[in-house]
C-alpha cells in the first residue's frame, strides 16, 4: 500500500509540473506538491519535497508528455 501511495504522489508531481514554463518553475512546484502529498499520506515531507522537485526538474529530460520549455 505504501508503494502505491509513493507512485501516486510521483504521478501527481509529474502531472502538476507539466503546466509550467521552465525546469526551475516545475522543480519548485514539484517540491511543494511532493511535500504536500507526503504530509497528507503521513510520509516525510522533506523526502517528498526532494522527490517532487527532482520529478519537476527532470520531467522534460524524461520526455513526459506536456513537459516542455516555452
Amino acid at each position: 500500500m505504501r508503494m502505491f501511495k509513493i507512485t501516486a504522489a510521483l504521478a501527481c508531481a509529474f502531472a502538476l509540473s507539466g503546466c509550467l514554463q521552465n525546469d526551475a518553475q516545475r522543480g519548485v512546484a514539484g517540491a511543494v506538491g511532493g511535500a504536500a502529498i507526503a504530509g497528507a499520506v503521513g510520509g516525510d515531507m522533506a523526502t517528498g519535497a526532494v522527490i517532487g522537485g527532482a520529478a519537476g526538474v527532470f520531467c522534460r529530460d524524461l520526455n513526459v508528455p506536456g513537459c516542455r520549455n516555452y
